[in-house]
This record gives C-alpha cells, structure tokens and sequence, in this order.
C-alpha cells in the first residue's frame, strides 16, 4: 500500500539501515548537532530521507579514517562533497550499497541506475553482482524482517536488479552454445518464488557456453521428466530459499533423484534450504553447493 511508505524513520530504523548503534546517534546528535530529529508529542525522535543520507555519508568517512569531530566541523554540501571525492575501487562497493540503500528508501531509480552505471565503468556485471548486490540483498533481507522497510522498498530494487540480469542474459545469449555435452535445466521447487538467484544462474551457464532451459518458478518435479527425452545429459539446477518446507527437503531431494536422475543426469542444488544438508546422506549425482561460486568452477 502507497500509504505505508516510510519518509521518517526512527533511530532504531537509523541504526538498522547504517549498522551505527541508536546510543552512539544519539551521542552525535547531542555532542556534535549532526543531525535534527523531529520531535513527537510523545518527545520521541523522528528522522527524515535527509538525515538518513547524512548518516551514510558520515560512516562512509568515519570508514575511511575521518574522526568524528571532523565530519561533524563540515557543512552540509561539503560532507557529500568530501564522499565523492575520496571514493576510490577499495571502497566503492560499500559507497554503492549506501547509495543503492538510499535510493531505495527515496524510491529514486535515476539515483539506483546512475549508482549501477558508475560501478559498470570498472566491474564487470558478475563483479557488481556478486560484490554489491548479494550483500545489499541480504542487507534487505534483514531490514524486511525488522520492519525498517516495507514490501514495496524490496519490491522496487528487487525489480531493478532482475531487469540488470534479464539485460545481461539477453545479452550473453546472442552467441550460440559452445559447449554442448549438457544441457541444464533451471527451476525452482513447486511454492517457491524467489527467483532472482536463479536467474542469476542462468547468466552464468548462458555466459559459460552452455544451452539453458529456464523453467522459473513453482515447477512440479512431474512435470520435469518430459525433457529427458528431448535431451540425452541433463543437469537439473533448482535454488531452495523457502521451499520445501523444513523436514521435507531431503524427502523432496530423493524424489528428484527418482524422477530425474539416469546414468548421464545430474542434480545441482544451492540455497538457504541446503546449507546444513548432510552432503554423505544425498543420492548419487545429486551435488549441494554452499555458494554461488563453488558452482562456477564447476561450468
């Protein structure tokens, strides 16, 4: 809904969003006037989309070895002033995340899309992936679950970065495969939505050679076995963030094994589901991975 939108925020949501503790805000607030919270009836603080972006740019510089007491000596346009001329490739990630966090909050996708161009000038889209948004989407992650942003704040970078991916797979697709002993078949668990990790996948088998069959999301493992006749090596690639339901992941993994595996098929598995799988336990050919990366050496 348009109206739960936040534009203020409180010095919890402040703590949350830059990692400052709401005690150590309220010290600057006091010894150094730093920033001007609006005040209740109830006398509590109230931040803004101003005071938020002060309060990045401020530990952006306190990370780079700016004291306190010299942020707090500069005015308003020299703070933001002294971030963009100090950025440098050591610590451009964590000035992109602030950026991206803050265009987020503002709803600003000029200020998302100059952010991704600026960063695009010396990484390439795995790098900005994999650096920055990776984190920055578990940074959202987080902030959902301690209601310091909405649904419609991770709705909107969530939209951004798939059409960042889409584009790059699109792109990456022109060619025709190179690599043609497998072909992988990419899915997610039936329920499941969360998408943007296989997706993410999909560009990095497109970009390593190989032929991609993308399903997408809530595909019933039924509905899978067709393509075994239509292709003679299959690997079977599927992202477990939510689903299945805890306690039925290894049953779920058994039933793929009996469904899709053969002499020259295999199952690769990553995700939050995953993680704490006893790997001894799993059927063979059916292989989890832990991070993104351990399965590219695997392309």
């Amino acid at each position: 809904m348009i109206n739960n939108i936040k534009t203020t925020f409180t010095i919890k949501d402040l703590e949350n969003l830059s990692g400052v503790k709401a005690h150590t805000i309220r010290i600057w607030e006091k010894r150094y006037d730093l920033f001007c919270p609006i005040r209740t009836e109830t006398n509590i603080r109230v931040y803004d989309l101003k005071s938020l972006q002060k309060l990045l740019n401020v530990v952006f510089l306190q990370d780079y070895g700016y004291k306190i007491s010299r942020i707090a000596s500069c005015t308003e346009e020299e703070i933001p002033e002294f971030v963009r001329k100090i950025v440098s490739d050591k610590n451009a990630d964590n000035h992109a995340i602030n950026m991206f966090k803050l265009a987020m909050m503002n709803f600003d996708h000029s200020l998302f899309i100059n952010t991704y161009n600026w960063l695009a000038q010396e990484k390439t889209f795995r790098q900005i992936f994999q650096d920055v948004f990776i984190p920055l989407l578990e940074e959202i992650g987080a902030l959902w679950q301690t209601d310091t942003i909405t649904p419609a704040h991770e709705h909107f970078v969530s939209h951004i970065i798939r059409q960042k991916v889409l584009l790059n797979i699109h792109e990456a697709s022109v060619n025709q495969p190179t690599q043609l002993d497998k072909v992988f078949v990419l899915f997610l668990p039936l329920n499941e939505i969360h998408d943007l990790g296989l997706l993410y996948l999909n560009y990095e088998i497109v970009n390593s050679g190989y032929q991609v069959i993308y399903l997408g999301e809530s595909m019933p493992i039924d509905n899978l076995k067709d393509l075994k006749n239509h292709f003679s090596t299959i690997v079977f690639v599927s992202y477990f963030t939510v689903q299945p339901e805890n306690g039925e992941v290894m049953e779920y993994i058994a039933q793929m094994a009996v469904e899709l595996l053969d002499e020259t098929n295999e199952i690769w598995l990553l995700g939050r589901k995953v993680k704490d799988v006893e790997t001894n336990l799993l059927p063979e050919r059916v292989t989890v991975f832990n991070a993104l990366t351990d399965l590219f050496h695997k392309l």
